[in-house]
């Protein structure tokens, strides 16, 4: 197999290798691709995070635990979201930055902590029971690992530039054992088992969806209500049909808006003869027209009477 270079643009190739299984009785080399993190909105945590592409289709935080082990020892690794996986807003490496800065906020009430601690009681009991006991990854996903400091990442990097010259790559999967669920058959069949779930848990889960629907509709009413209410970009509000409860149609607020702007267009003209000199003229120039008007139907009906005393009936 050739070699690969140790970089390719801004990504270090991380060289893996792969033991040999049963089915497949022979090692293998894997690449991931490893460069800092710079996703397009910037977070706190960004100078200790490395951004992972091409992670193996079986990848756990157990292996990628085991692995940074290998490259820069233990204490380092700290936390890793994968691209598939729904973000844990408890986990660190998983905080967005208006949670980051709730968190950090000394000054916030109790009730309100207390309040967003219970909404995420309910979206947590509203979920239904997973079906896997181990998730698979896509072909050539995306994992974001967070780090103890800025400085580990560098060392991170450092190590694998050593790898290509030692040739001696991190075994995947060494030393997990039994921390994570096997694949095969045993996960199939796990598999198989979990897919018929207890009625009494689906029905508690079902139970806690229509609390947590019923409470996000409420919000998103209160919501809509609060943006009608408030000016858009020229200063109009939009005025809506029916109740205030309900939303307007986008249609609906598109005429409420035509018929402000027509008003407005109206009362500006009307300003046009505020002056009595405007008035006049305005006035002669009806009449002058009037008088255009009528000249032209006087000249139409002499040449219709006059078509009219040459007409010859037939014999």
């Amino acid at each position: 197999m050739p070699s690969c270079p140790p970089t390719l643009g801004d990504f270090s190739v991380l060289p893996i290798s792969i033991p040999p299984l049963p089915s497949f009785p022979r090692a293998v080399v894997h690449y991931v691709y490893v460069r800092r993190n710079a996703p397009k909105i910037p977070t706190a945590n960004d100078s200790r995070s490395l951004f992972l592409t091409n992670v193996p289709v079986d990848s756990t935080e157990r292996h990628l635990r085991g692995l940074f082990a290998a490259l820069v020892g233990t204490g380092r690794f700290e936390g890793v979201t994968f691209e598939d996986e729904r973000k844990n807003t408890n986990s660190p490496a998983a905080l967005q930055p208006a949670e980051v800065a709730r968190l950090l906020a000394q000054n916030k009430k109790r009730k309100r902590e207390e309040e967003d601690s219970e909404r995420a009681k309910e979206d947590v009991a509203a979920q239904l029971p997973k079906t896997w006991t181990r998730p698979l990854r896509g072909s050539g996903s995306t994992a974001v690992v967070l780090l103890a400091d800025e400085k580990s990442a560098e060392q991170v990097l450092k190590a694998i530039a050593k790898l290509h010259k030692s040739k001696k790559y991190p075994t995947w999967g060494e030393n997990v054992g039994d921390q994570v669920p096997r694949l095969g058959s045993t996960w199939l069949k796990a598999h198989n088992r979990l897919s018929y779930p207890d009625k009494d848990v689906l029905q508690s889960a079902l139970d806690a969806f229509s609390v947590v629907f019923a409470r996000r509709e409420r919000e998103a009413i209160e919501t809509a209500k609060r943006l009608r209410s408030q000016p858009d970009e020229d200063g109009f509000v939009t005025v809506t049909r029916g109740g205030r409860n309900a939303p307007a149609r986008s249609s609906e607020a598109e005429e409420a808006r035509k018929k402000m702007l027509e008003r407005a267009e109206k009362k500006k003209e009307e300003l046009t003869d505020f002056y009595r000199f405007q008035h006049r003229e305005r006035k002669k120039e009806e009449q002058a027209e009037l008088l255009q008007r009528f000249e032209e139907d006087r000249q139409k009906l002499a040449s219709m009477r006059q078509q009219r005393g040459k007409f010859v009936p037939e014999a």
